[in-house]
């Protein structure tokens, strides 16, 4: 048998390994998603939505921890999306290229892939201890600045990167600054995958445990939060404050949990893979 044939096979082999690989991973996530259905459909209502945790599972809501949620949302989203957004534009278009700029690129790189919990504990000694936000909205949302703003800093370089240098050789052309360049030309151009790299980081993080758990947010919150200084509660930490429980019944309320989850992380992909699809329609020019 030649070398070309024993690629061949090594090829194939790989192949069908990915192919089956996909379809073990496709069926155990039907199964799972199936179950979760089947168990937390029927208690999703508008009493559900709307009411405050209880001790008693037939009461119990999710009023606390979806606002929560929410809330973490949208100060995540006004604290990491500037800051990373400039970052990014920084490296790619100002930042000159030699061995320190080449190691923090690594570095926010490698941030990306360090465990959540880790974040979780930078945040409980910057944010809890050292700037006494406590176990707040507001540390818990620098916190998962903190989780999400390399992704958003690679995605947001990738995307310019990927602009055509000809597009900003015709604004140069025409007289116009590099900043004018970029704001007018580069970043409309590169918007699209900006925004699919913001929206795949903030999924990630509304769906986070761990350091939210660390810096101190409660599994137990009886009102709905106010302000950022107040404390809170977001939907995971619902979820497995609720799974840990021995009734059974709170299992249901998981599940119900989990599907709401689910549903708001689905939809949040679904808006990054439509943006990434027109955004590439965009650059087929």
């Amino acid at each position: 048998m030649t070398n070309v044939q024993i690629n061949r096979l090594k090829d194939q082999a790989f192949k069908y390994t990915g192919i089956f690989c996909t379809l073990i991973g496709i069926v155990l996530l039907a199964i799972f998603t199936g179950s979760i259905l089947m168990d937390g459909l029927s208690r999703i209502d508008w009493q559900f939505l709307t009411s405050l945790p209880s001790r008693r599972a037939e009461k119990a809501g999710i009023l606390t921890a979806w606002s929560g949620t929410l809330w973490i949302f949208g100060l995540t989203a006004l604290i990491s999306i500037p800051i990373g957004v400039a970052a990014g534009i920084y490296l790619e278009e100002y930042s000159k290229k030699g061995r320190l700029s080449s190691i923090l690129e690594v570095n926010i790189t490698n941030l990306a892939g360090v465990p959540s919990v880790i974040y979780g504990i930078l945040g409980l000694a910057i944010f809890v201890r050292t700037l006494h936000f406590g176990g707040s909205l507001l540390a818990g949302s620098f916190t998962l600045s903190l989780l999400i703003l390399p992704i958003i800093i690679v995605s947001t370089r990738e995307a310019i990167k990927a602009v055509p240098s000809s597009l900003r050789e015709a604004s140069f052309g025409m007289g116009a600054t590099k900043w004018q360049t970029i704001s007018y030309q580069v970043l409309p151009a590169a918007g699209g995958g900006i925004a699919t790299g913001i929206i795949l980081a903030l999924s990630r993080a509304i769906g986070e445990a761990a350091p939210l758990i660390v810096i101190g947010a409660l599994a137990y919150v009886p009102f709905v939060a106010k302000t950022p200084m107040d404390d809170f509660t977001v939907l995971p930490i619902q979820i497995f404050n609720w799974v840990s429980r021995p009734d059974p019944a709170f299992l249901v309320n998981a599940a119900a949990g989990i599907i709401i989850l689910l549903g708001i992380t689905f939809l949040m992909n679904g808006i990054a893979v439509w943006l990434r699809h027109r955004w590439q329609k965009k650059m087929n020019w």
